[in-house]
C-alpha cells in the first residue's frame, strides 16, 4: 500500500492536477485560521495540540476505514494523504520561472526568483556560478522536505506520520514568514528532520561520487547539532561532480547536476521501498 500510494501521489504531482485552493499549505492555513488564534498558538500546550491534532484526526480516521470495502477506503485514504502531503506546487512555479529566467539569459529574474525559492535562507551568491551552485542546494533541500522526508514519514509511520511531519514544517515556514517566534516549532522540526536528513544525504552518497560524499556525510551526520539543511545541501554538492563545459547556462549548471542527483536519490528511495515491500517489512 505504501508503495503504490507513493507512486501514485508522485505521478498525480508532477502532472499539477491539485489546484492551489487544495494544497495542503492552504488547508493547514485553513485549519489553523479555523481552530487556533495566533495569539493561543504563543502557549505550549495549545501549539501542541495544534501540531499533533490533524495527525490524530488521520490516524483515528484509519482505523476506522481498516478493512472496510476489502481495504479500498484505507488505500484511499493513503493515496489522498500521500498525494496532499507531497503538494508544493508554489515551489515547483518559482523554480520554472528561474530555469526560465537563465534560459533567455536574464541574470537579475534568475537572482530574484532563486531568492524566493526558500526565502528564509540569504544565498548571497557572488556570481551566476555560485547562484547556480546554490540555487542547486536548495533544490536538494526542498526535494528532502517536500519528497524525501514526506516519503520516510509515509513509509514506516503511514499517513498519520507524513501529516504530522507536515504540520510542523507549515508552521515553521508560517512562524519565519510573519517574524513570529512559537514555541516548541522549531525544537519538533529539529527532532522531526534530525535521522531522516541522514538518511537521505546517505542516499546522495550512494547515488553519486560515494567517495567524496561518503567524507562529508560522515563529518555532518555524526554531528548531533548540524542542521538538517547543511547536512542535505553540503553532502548533495559533494556528491556530484558538475560539467561545466555543458551548453546549459552557467547558472543553472550545478542547479540541474543536482536535481538529477536528487532524482537518482529518490529513485533508489522506491527502491528500497519495494524491497521492503518484498520482504513484508512495510505494507
Amino acid at each position: 500500500m505504501a508503495l503504490f500510494s507513493l507512486l501514485l501521489a508522485i505521478m498525480i504531482e508532477r502532472l499539477k492536477l491539485l489546484p492551489q485552493a487544495w494544497q495542503l499549505e492552504t488547508l493547514l492555513a485553513l485549519y489553523a485560521k479555523s481552530f487556533f488564534g495566533r495569539k493561543q498558538l504563543t502557549n505550549d500546550l495549545m501549539m501542541a495540540i495544534a501540531l499533533i491534532l490533524p495527525a490524530i484526526a488521520v490516524q483515528v480516521l484509519a482505523w476506522f476505514v481498516a478493512g472496510m470495502f476489502w481495504g479500498l477506503l484505507s488505500l484511499g485514504l493513503w493515496v489522498g494523504v500521500s498525494i496532499l502531503c507531497f503538494s508544493h506546487l508554489k515551489q515547483r512555479q518559482v523554480f520554472k520561472q528561474y530555469i526560465q529566467a537563465a534560459c533567455r539569459g536574464d541574470a537579475q529574474a534568475c537572482y530574484h526568483f532563486a531568492d524566493e525559492l526558500d526565502p528564509y535562507v540569504s544565498l548571497n551568491a557572488v556570481s551566476e556560478q555560485d547562484l547556480g551552485e546554490k540555487v542547486g542546494q536548495t533544490v536538494a533541500w526542498l526535494n528532502y522536505r517536500f519528497y524525501g522526508a514526506v516519503a520516510l514519514y509515509l513509509i514506516f509511520f503511514g499517513p498519520a506520520g507524513a501529516v504530522l511531519y507536515c504540520t510542523v514544517r507549515y508552521f515553521s515556514d508560517d512562524a519565519k514568514s510573519r517574524g513570529a517566534d512559537l514555541p516548541l516549532v522549531d525544537t519538533a522540526l529539529m527532532l522531526l528532520d534530525w535521522l531522516p536528513s541522514r538518511l537521505i544525504a546517505l542516499g546522495y552518497v550512494l547515488s553519486g561520487h560515494f567517495s567524496l560524499a561518503f567524507s562529508r556525510w560522515r563529518q555532518q551526520a555524526l554531528c548531533w547539532r548540524c542542521p538538517a539543511r547543511d547536512v542535505i545541501s553540503e553532502v548533495a554538492l559533494a556528491a556530484e561532480t558538475v560539467e561545466f563545459n555543458s551548453p546549459t547556462p552557467i547558472c543553472v549548471q550545478s542547479t540541474i547536476s543536482l536535481l538529477q542527483l536528487s532524482k537518482r536519490n529518490f529513485i533508489l528511495l522506491v527502491i528500497g521501498l519495494s524491497l521492503l515491500t518484498i520482504f513484508g517489512v512495510v505494507v
